[in-house]
């Protein structure tokens, strides 16, 4: 029985991995623009079909189709950024929600017009082996993708942390005026914002659909993503680490011994009971608004 708990507990923390990369990618959206991102699933599905393409069709290497992916992830955020979400600065929370929501399912139609509808596997490029932790199996894919995301993971966070461009973002996030006053180009940190969280999109879409397989429902992925996001505060990077494995291994803990049905809503009962005693989230700033 401690087995069995063991196992379920570390496959769920690994399938958190993919939740932490895309919650790190609505995380400093949000950050740096103050716009909720609905269209982050969406961002993470293409990549992994232009992955598909490259490696099935054009017969690259997995390293070439891994960049033209994540190139292309750039140029799908570059485009929505410019020419959508640039026209709604200064617009209504709500419109920039209906916004990216719009986005998402027109990213969501033209993939389904490309590739179907049916899920795809993609090409072998993950060693398949079960990895032994003494009697505990872990699937092989699932365990090199949770390395994978862990390396990006950490990257993206020591970018973040001490290079000039992370300072900028972070010094954008905590006071607007400031900090054009002391020189920051703010739409440039607006635009990479979106550019770093579509290389965190791309990688998180790639590695879910190695496990998964990909169609255009990979989008709603980020719908579950909401519960890391909620969980953590919305502007908590820290957070997202520790509420994204939180999550996954939840999930896996509740659907190995409730069902799917619990599996499917049980997670966001326990955000919103957290969220009832404290709004901000586990980790998410506290902001006083004086009337």
């Amino acid at each position: 029985m401690l087995r069995q708990f063991l196992e379920f507990s570390i496959i769920g923390i690994a399938s958190g991995g993919m939740y932490v990369l895309s919650a790190l990618g609505f995380v400093i959206i949000f950050k740096a623009t103050r716009i909720f991102n609905f269209a982050m699933g969406e961002m993470m599905m293409l990549p992994a079909f232009i992955f598909l393409w490259a490696m099935a069709t054009v017969g690259l290497h997995w390293v070439l189709a891994l960049m033209v992916a994540i190139l292309g992830g750039i140029v799908i955020v570059l485009i929505l950024e410019r020419v959508v979400m640039r026209r709604m600065i200064g617009r209504p929370v709500v419109v920039l929600v209906m916004v990216t929501l719009g986005a998402g399912s027109v990213m969501r139609g033209i993939a389904g017009l490309i590739w179907g509808h049916e899920i795809v596997t993609l090409p072998n490029f993950i060693p398949r082996d079960p990895i032994f932790l003494g009697d505990i199996l872990i699937p092989g894919k699932l365990a090199w993708s949770f390395l994978a995301a862990a390396v990006v993971a950490g990257g993206f966070v020591a970018y973040y942390r001490f290079s000039r461009a992370g300072i900028a973002i972070r010094a954008t996030a905590s006071d607007l005026v400031t900090a054009e006053v002391l020189g920051v180009n703010v739409r440039w940190v607006y635009t990479l914002a979106w550019m770093l969280a579509g290389v965190l999109a791309a990688v998180a879409g790639i590695l879910a659909a190695s496990v998964n397989g990909v169609s255009p429902q990979l989008g709603f992925v980020a719908l579950n993503v909401l519960a890391v996001i909620m969980l953590a505060g919305m502007t908590s990077v820290f957070g997202v680490l520790v509420a994204g494995l939180f999550i996954g291994w939840l999930e896996t803990i509740v659907g190995a011994y409730l069902s799917a049905a619990w599996q499917s809503f049980l997670p966001y009962v326990i955000v919103l009971l957290v969220m009832m005693v404290k709004p901000s989230g586990l980790f998410g700033e506290e902001r006083v608004e004086r009337i």
